[in-house]
């Protein structure tokens, strides 16, 4: 038996959350794979980034938010960790709840030298859930993440006054 494994390396991602308005901030940019799979390739997603050699989960999720949604994460809350394809890939995803001030979240940011458009919006968590149901967050990352958030959301918001 002949195996192909993918190798891209491993991943942080951060749902940004604001207890205090009951919001998420999620990120709309153009993902390649969607097209080519036939799926709208503008789809909503929570902030990412791959891990570089010497860097921590923590960091990524805190550096990510800056680039691509011009956010400051004041704490990470650990969700958890899976294997993104284990038939193909190595690849693991480590996930985040961060908790932000989304007052000011929005507009379009992004690195220029990544060729990154990414539109930022600000949704009520109950929005945020008719868009999961609607199919409009549909990478693994942010369905996991979302998911996550609505069976914790009391805990979280009670940890987070």
């Amino acid at each position: 038996v002949k195996r192909e494994i993918f190798e891209r390396g491993h991943a942080a991602t951060v749902l940004p959350y604001d207890p205090v308005r009951d919001a998420v901030v999620l990120i709309r940019q153009f993902r390649p794979g969607a097209h080519v799979a036939g799926v709208h390739p503008w789809i909503w997603e929570i902030v990412a980034g791959i891990i570089d050699e010497g860097e921590t989960t923590e960091a990524v999720a805190r550096r990510e938010a800056r680039e691509e949604a011009d956010l400051d994460i004041l704490e990470l809350m650990p969700m958890h960790t899976y294997l993104s394809s284990p038939g193909g890939t190595s690849e693991t995803v480590t996930q985040y709840l961060g908790r932000v001030d989304a007052s000011t979240a929005g507009g379009v940011h992004g690195l220029a030298t990544e060729g990154e458009d990414i539109l930022v919006g600000v949704f009520s968590l109950d929005e945020a859930r008719a868009m999961l149901e609607r199919g409009e967050i549909a990478s693994a990352s942010g369905l996991a993440s979302m998911l996550w958030l609505l069976l914790h959301r009391d805990k979280v918001r009670e940890r987070w006054r």
